[in-house]
């Protein structure tokens, strides 16, 4: 009998608190999400059903949680505290992503600057109720709906709230659908949302191969700090625009971009355990996520129609809000937006340009918080 009860003891049963219960439910309401709603699938599922795992109960002792020493998944988990994983998934995008958009347009650069504000305002903002100089930047970095950015300075100079900034970037980046379009209401008259633009100009294959040197270079000298992951990314482009590595670019494209994105999200997830996970900080950082997304998306908006008071040529102010870096959805919520307006009206390919330079914009604000802070 004592055998029996000491076995009970060492269940899942016996050691479940009610934070376990809450995390395990918000678990599965994101896989639930991806499945059936289908918001960032490959992302939401493998993070869902970590947020599942990372919560199951078990005896104190046991090695199995990331945050257990020697356990498998603390060694998964190691990929992203050291910050492996993100610049493996900025190899893999880099092989992706076709610049010809932003190349054919540099002027869209300015909306993938301007869509920043979001970070450095919530930086402020975080500053503001409490937190470090450290935390706050890690948190800002949420604005630019990017990910792997937001993993990769929050393992630098914000370890401990890793969890729960990756959740909220990851969160926010599969919600663009449902965060951005009344912001672009709001913000914009029918005449601007109607504007056509003419199509993009044919890019060389010389200007394509030229840009990710001269943009990785550029980048560098700008902010050091955000040379490891500008330079994956602009590797991963190279390798795809060069046309002698298309093995190496579908090998950057497919499975190490797949294999880094399952294992990064699943840990994130299985990080999300209810005593880490549960408090008055986790609360804050998801409203202040919230905060820096929306003042990113209105910023590229703004500023749209800003430049629109200086251009013979007007652009049509809703790719503005295609400065944040969730690539390519946030183009996609513009392309869609926009034809509900003027159904024949084509905005993905111009809205992809401020899209793509959001991704070097959001890593070149997080190599200037390393800079500023990593000592």
């Amino acid at each position: 009998m004592e055998i029996l009860i000491k076995a009970l003891g060492t269940t899942g049963f016996a050691n479940l608190t009610w934070g376990n219960s809450i995390m395990i439910l918000l678990g599965c309401v994101a896989v639930y999400l991806a499945i059936v709603k289908k918001f960032e699938p490959l992302l939401l599922l493998p993070i869902g059903f970590g947020v599942i795992v990372g919560n199951m109960p078990y005896m104190a002792g046991l090695p199995i949680g990331v945050y257990d020493k020697g356990s498998v998944y603390s060694l998964i988990y190691y990929g992203v505290t050291s910050g492996v994983f993100p610049p493996l998934i900025f190899l893999g995008i880099g092989a992706l992503t076709d610049f010809s958009t932003l190349i054919s347009s540099p002027k869209s650069m300015l909306l993938g600057a301007a869509a920043q504000v979001g970070i450095f305002g919530t930086y402020i903002g975080a500053l503001l109720i409490g937190f470090t100089n450290r935390e706050a930047a890690s948190i800002g970095i949420i604005g630019g709906a990017d990910g792997p950015t937001s993993i990769f300075l929050s393992s630098q100079l914000a370890p401990q709230l890793l969890g729960p900034i990756a959740i909220a970037a990851y969160s926010y980046m599969a919600l663009v659908p449902v965060i951005q379009p009344p912001i672009m209401k709001l913000l914009t008259t029918e005449k601007e949302r109607k504007i056509r633009m003419k199509p993009p100009r044919r890019v060389s294959r010389r200007e394509k191969i030229l840009f990710p040197i001269i943009a990785f270079m550029v980048s560098a000298l700008i902010a050091p700090g955000s040379i490891t992951l500008v330079g994956m990314l602009m590797l991963g482009n190279l390798l795809k625009e060069s046309g002698v590595t298309d093995r190496l670019a579908k090998t950057a494209s497919t499975s190490i971009l797949d294999t880094c994105t399952i294992l990064l999200s699943f840990a994130v997830g299985a990080s999300t355990q209810a005593s880490q996970f549960l408090n008055t900080r986790s609360v804050g950082i998801f409203g202040l996520g919230l905060l820096s997304f929306a003042i990113a998306t209105a910023g590229g908006l703004l500023f749209a129609k800003l430049m629109n008071l200086f251009l013979k040529v007007k652009i049509n102010p809703l790719i503005g809000a295609a400065g944040v870096s969730a690539v390519p959805d946030s183009a996609r919520v513009v392309h869609h937006f926009g034809r509900k307006y003027d159904k024949d009206n084509h905005l993905l390919m111009h809205a992809m340009a401020p899209n793509v330079a959001g991704v070097i914009g959001s890593a070149i604000a997080a190599g200037v918080f390393i800079a500023i802070f990593h000592h």
